[in-house]
């Protein structure tokens, strides 16, 4: 069987950038729209006006949420931060790394037979970059964890 590819060095972090600078684009685009709305309105009262600041920090907050997925590499393990969610796995407990077509993101098969969505490497609006990222994370748990069966 041949040797697992080297992979990049560690640390490092897998995040869909392209999509994280739209959703905090767009979000801080919305907030500020609204806050210019909010001004511009002459016979909006400080409640109204401020309920349109409110809406647009609630969309900026939702899409901050958004953009936050990434998975973080180093050499005791990796951490996955997802939506809401946070988990630090070692290298042992992750047995797979799959990215098949049309998943939205890589799931991490564990050594426990439970699956980890990894949105922090998503196809999206970047495919052939969370390709060569999945393939990455792929050579580092065989580098640095069981590593791929023999036989």
């Amino acid at each position: 069987m041949p040797a697992p590819e080297p992979g990049p060095g560690l640390p490092v972090t897998f995040r869909p950038t392209r999509t994280r600078i739209v959703l905090l684009t767009v979000g801080v685009a919305i907030l500020v729209t609204l806050i210019v709305i909010a001004m511009l309105l002459e016979t909006a009262g400080p409640g109204e006006r401020a309920a349109f600041v409110l809406t647009g920090v609630l969309f900026l907050g939702v899409l901050v949420l958004l953009s936050r997925p990434k998975v973080v590499a180093d050499a005791g393990g990796v951490t996955v931060v997802n939506l809401t969610t946070k988990r630090r796995l070692e290298w042992a407990e992750i047995v797979g790394v799959h990215l098949r077509p049309g998943d939205p993101w890589v799931l991490l098969d564990l050594s426990d037979g439970t699956s980890l969505p990894a949105m922090g490497i998503q196809p999206g609006i970047a495919r052939e970059r969370a390709l060569r990222d999945a393939k990455a994370l792929r050579a580092l748990a065989d580098r640095y964890g069981t590593g791929p069966a023999d036989g």
